[in-house]
């Protein structure tokens, strides 16, 4: 009876142990292999993140060609006159030279003529300043494509040391327009120490003309 009782203990322990190497070559298997489920979850994220990574990479080359679109249309330029002191008067109109080129982007101003010229059709701001004595009159009109678009004036005055004055406008320009300041005939101003200058940017690209 005895002998029966150990021997049915021992099979016993035989079974549980036959289990439980079967549990742990299981445990093995689901780790070392995971299941189509898994696998299918884990390519499912894999897209989301290469599809995010598409998304990003198309905003940043959208990104960089605004960036180099406003590189293209950015036209800014300044110039000044400096040397040679007085610079007049003369009998007769003349066109500013500014010599000294201070900002030129989009190589518009031309500094052997003192024209600049629009190489875009658009809004822009220009501005242009003077320093002059007080004993000649001052005279200086902003040209577009020889009409007169703006003007600055100052009298000759025996009481008068030095004169300062400029004007700026909004204006519209069509690509190739020219715009140039011009001295009226018996004006001075000085040309040395960059107190006269010439200044002016692209404000808007295109604009629309309304008939009233």
């Amino acid at each position: 009876m005895l002998l029966l009782v150990l021997l049915f203990c021992g099979l016993t322990l035989a079974q549980d142990s036959l289990e439980a190497t079967d549990t742990e070559q299981t445990e093995k298997a689901s780790v070392g292999y995971p299941v189509v489920g898994d696998i299918l979850r884990e390519l499912g994220a894999m897209r989301e993140k290469v599809g995010a990574l598409e998304n990003r990479l198309k905003d940043s080359e959208q990104l960089i060609e605004e960036l180099r679109s406003r590189e293209k249309s950015a036209v800014m330029f300044s110039a000044a006159m400096d040397g040679g002191g007085d610079h007049g008067p003369f009998n007769t109109n003349k066109i500013l030279i500014y010599n000294t080129v201070l900002a030129n982007v989009g190589a518009a101003y031309n500094k052997f003529t003192g024209i600049f010229t629009a190489p875009l059709t658009g809004v822009y701001y220009i501005t242009y300043f003077y320093h002059a004595g007080g004993g000649n009159p001052a005279n200086l009109s902003l040209i577009k494509n020889y009409e007169m678009v703006a003007l600055t004036s100052d009298h000759g005055s025996s009481h008068d040391g030095a004169d300062n004055g400029g004007n700026a406008v909004l204006i519209n320009l069509r690509q190739g327009d020219q715009v140039f300041v011009r001295m009226q005939a018996n004006s001075h101003v000085y040309a040395s120490g960059r107190m006269t200058s010439f200044s002016g940017f692209l404000l808007s690209r295109g604009w629309e003309e309304h008939s009233t």
